[in-house]
């Protein structure tokens, strides 16, 4: 990012005081620019592919979309940009999902007030962000990631699509919704699932959604 490159944000959360007062607290920062704001997920979608900001920082927990289901339709539509969550729930599940769908920045709510422009910049630098509150939940992932792949090294066989499918599967999408999804077809979905057991050495359909199920935070 060049050192004079104005941030272009927007920001959704259904809290109004909140939101207030983040904007507050970012406007202090000249070179991070607000362009929208959004009360829920839908609208914050809406801005996301109407604005086309560098940044969105998103709550969770919002009405209509939240904050997850936001950044897996911005996957779904091949949309780039760069996620920053906030979040009042320390919880090391959601933590992993949010890792696993690609963010850039994760705050705690009750910190963002010492942490929000330090993690804009650093995310909009091309780094991450974690706040140090939960930086034991980016431990604890590093080392279950590493037992999976030790114990699962056939993991790095598969494709980025197959990695897609699994993912899905862990969802509990059947090949008609993972297909619907990936915009592909049912047939080439369940040869997908055929060729990710045979590569993980997985013997039946239900073995492999147990797979991907005991898995799915680290997916």
């Amino acid at each position: 990012m060049s050192e004079n490159k104005t941030i272009k944000i927007i920001i959704a959360d259904d809290h109004p005081i909140f939101r207030n007062g983040l904007r507050k607290l970012i406007e202090e920062d000249s070179l991070i620019e607000i362009i929208g704001e959004a009360e829920n997920g839908e609208a914050a979608m809406e801005l996301i592919t109407g604005l086309k900001p560098m940044i969105a920082v998103l709550d969770i927990d919002m009405p209509k979309m939240s904050g997850i289901q936001v950044l897996k339709t911005l996957n779904k539509l091949k949309i780039e940009i760069k996620i920053i969550f906030l979040t009042v729930f320390a919880s090391e599940d959601i933590f992993d999902k949010a890792m696993s769908l690609g963010i850039s920045g994760y705050i705690l709510k009750d910190s963002a007030v010492n942490e929000i422009k330090e993690c804009i910049r650093k995310v909009a630098e091309g780094n991450y962000y974690i706040s140090p509150s939960v930086s034991n939940f980016l431990v604890n992932r590093k080392d279950r990631l590493k037992k999976l792949e030790n114990d699962n090294p056939e993991l790095k066989e598969l494709t980025k699509t197959e990695l897609n499918v699994l993912k899905l599967i862990a969802e509990g999408k059947t090949s008609k919704d993972i297909g619907d999804e990936l915009f592909i077809s049912f047939k080439t979905v369940e040869n997908h699932r055929t060729n990710i057991s045979h590569k993980l050495k997985i013997a039946g359909s239900n073995s492999l959604i147990k797979y991907a199920i005991k898995n799915r935070s680290l997916l």
